[in-house]
């Protein structure tokens, strides 16, 4: 019966997403080009706004839940794992008091209305995966901005997206780049639940009727422990939260 609601349903939430999309291309441009970056990141809040408000047009919940009573002003490196595209703008607009940038695959920063345009200036870092050199430089280059500018990041350490929802081993990489460089960062593990659902058969059709979670958990201090350790414990705990974990054998 979802499957068949998603039929009926889903061109309505892809109209309007993409028209999202369309309308606020323009609006980014005079935002940061007349305007500049405070300006240009209010219409990029707004635009995710828009869009995760899409969802609601097939029956969709969206829940954010932050119990955390995190810094602002300080560089936080937000580790969540990744089920579907879907999973972005929630994270942008909740967590949009701690300017979190995104590292993106280079190729998307051509092509696609409003979101190309702020992966090219809205501060994150564009990685070209065949070249391990520049994806260094960019990430470096973003670790130093969340220094100076005391801005945070969201890393997606599976490296892909989990298809079922099942989360797949965490990599160490980038976020141990960015430590070297941002040291004082802390890491806070993002569990995202059911967002797989929503295009579990891609766009058409949509998923229909889920109730979608984002849940902030538990912040983990760095103080000096081995990367390794560091996500490691952060896989455990969103493991955890989504009911992951096996019980050990007594």
């Amino acid at each position: 019966m979802r499957k068949l609601f998603g039929y009926i349903l889903s061109p309505l939430t892809v109209i309007a997403f993409f028209l999202a999309l369309f309308i606020f291309h323009p609006l980014q441009w005079i935002a940061y080009n007349v305007f500049g970056y405070s300006a240009h990141k209010k219409v990029v809040d707004f635009l995710n706004l828009c869009l995760f408000s899409t969802f609601y047009l097939t029956g969709n919940r969206v829940v954010f839940i932050n119990n955390q009573n995190l810094p602002v002003g300080h560089p936080l490196i937000f580790i969540a794992n990744h089920q579907s595209l879907a999973d972005i703008p929630p994270l942008i607009y909740y967590l949009r008091k701690y300017h979190a940038k995104f590292i993106s695959k280079i190729e998307l920063t051509r092509g696609i209305p409003s979101i190309s345009y702020n992966l090219k200036y809205g501060g994150g870092a564009n990685i070209d995966r065949n070249d391990s050199r520049q994806s260094i430089t960019e990430l470096v280059k973003l670790a130093n901005r969340m220094k100076e500018n005391k801005w945070s990041t969201v890393i997606f350490p599976e490296g892909t997206r989990s298809k079922d929802g099942i989360v797949k081993p965490f990599q160490v990489g980038g976020i141990a780049t960015i430590l070297k460089k941002c040291p004082e960062a802390l890491l806070v593990p993002i569990a995202i639940n059911n967002s797989w659902k929503l295009t579990e058969h891609g766009l058409y059709p949509l998923g229909t009727f889920i109730k979608a979670t984002w849940e902030v958990l538990e912040p983990i201090e760095p103080k000096g422990r081995p990367t390794e350790d560091l996500v490691k414990e952060a896989e455990i705990r969103i493991k955890e939260a989504l009911g992951q974990l096996r019980s050990p054998k007594s």
